[in-house]
């Protein structure tokens, strides 16, 4: 028996938003009909009307569910370079008490609206959560090694991490420019064009991370040193980060996390190398470890897809991409049906789930959630009812 849900707008995303449409939806959660108000008052439907608006579920483009138990443990405004020695220093701890704040997260995310995560993994501990859940996880599982001669080690270690998370989604992804070199690089492309797969990276979170590879200098010069690292083999190689590593997997599509720090000429640079990148923005991350915002404008006036998500709850109070939406609304006056292109179909497409998830339309199981939007749509309010 099919439930019709209507509200003051129906938002497909693939097609223009609906005045009081209204969507069927049979008992597997798969759209039947998305109608128009006419459509509707014609037929004798039993419908559920709602104040507010109707959305796709949202897709989290990057997360970090392993680090659930840090909420409101690390400081604000650190910088990444602080930020990362407190998460190595902090990310140990009572394998129970880990695994609860990954339940609730994940919970959580399910409560927010959230249909399908791309998680990053550097162990096996998620994988319970993961098998469980009702969210869709793709697990990026982070190869992490800067010294080149550690580096068939380091992706034998991450394969059986692969491995050991048997039939879920996966793939083998470099965690950040200045933590990976150039031959594990070149191990994780071949294995992507093994899978047949797309990749995850950090990228350019910070200017100490240009200015490392410009000329060697800045604030990871400290963290090689916290890590007991000899970095005298690396030579700068005056230019930026995306514009040093893109070219060692620029077959491959991937996705560009944070961005921060990234110019047009980086923008521009990156559309001629590879034309298979998605540009994620994770903006309350930003602003709890930086306390700075990429050029949203720039990537916009660049015409390169974005995608939105949440980062971990060591850098973010909550995991919420309405939330995100809100961010960016409100510092970057991005518009409303802009938000919701990023954080719906955008991470489909790159989670390669589009023909499932991120658009209301007629086969699909997107999932239907319920939000407040001012008369000119601007989000009043970051809570989310879950329709289905």
């Amino acid at each position: 028996m099919l439930k019709y849900f209507s509200a003051d707008w129906i938002f497909p995303v693939s097609s223009p938003p609906i005045k009081n449409g209204v969507v069927a939806v049979n008992p597997d959660g798969e759209i039947e009909e998305v109608l128009t108000e006419e459509e509707a008052g014609s037929l004798d439907l039993d419908i559920i009307k709602y104040k507010g608006s109707i959305v796709p579920g949202f897709i989290n483009a990057h997360c970090h569910l392993e680090l659930s138990h840090l909420l409101r443990q690390m400081p604000e405004q650190t910088g990444l370079v602080e930020f990362v020695q407190r998460i190595i220093k902090s990310r140990q701890g009572d394998i129970e008490e880990i695994k609860a704040a990954m339940y609730a997260a994940d919970q959580k995310m399910f409560e927010n609206g959230i249909v399908a995560v791309g998680d990053i993994s550097n162990q096996i501990s998620s994988k319970e959560v993961k098998a469980q859940s009702k969210i869709y996880y793709h697990t990026f599982i982070e190869a992490m090694g800067f010294n080149p001669e550690r580096a068939d080690a380091i992706m034998d270690d991450v394969k059986g991490i692969k491995q050991a998370f048997g039939s879920l989604s996966t793939s083998i992804v470099p965690h950040a420019p200045y933590s990976v070199s150039p031959e594990l690089f070149e191990l994780i492309k071949v294995e992507a064009e093994k899978d047949n797969t797309f990749i995850s990276i950090h990228n350019q979170e910070t200017e100490d991370e240009n200015a490392f590879f410009e000329n060697k200098s800045g604030g990871f010069l400290a963290l090689y040193k916290f890590l007991g690292l000899d970095i005298s083999f690396f030579a700068p190689t005056k230019k930026t980060s995306l514009q040093t590593w893109l070219p060692y997997i620029k077959e491959q599509k991937t996705l560009l996390v944070h961005n921060t720090v990234a110019s047009r000429a980086d923008v521009e640079f990156a559309k001629h190398i590879n034309n298979k990148l998605y540009w994620c923005l994770c903006p309350q991350a930003n602003l709890y470890i930086e306390n700075a915002l990429p050029d949203v404008d720039l990537l916009i006036e660049e015409g390169v897809k974005i995608t939105l998500g949440t980062d971990s709850l060591a850098s973010n109070h909550q995991l919420n991409i309405l939330s995100e939406m809100i961010t960016l609304q409100k510092y970057k006056q991005v518009a409303f049906e802009e938000l919701l292109r990023w954080a719906t179909i955008n991470g489909a497409e790159f989670l390669e789930l589009n023909q499932q998830i991120g658009t209301i339309e007629v086969g699909k199981k997107p999932g239907l959630n319920l939000i407040q939007l001012s008369a000119d749509f601007i989000i009043e309010s970051d809570q989310v009812k879950r329709l289905i």
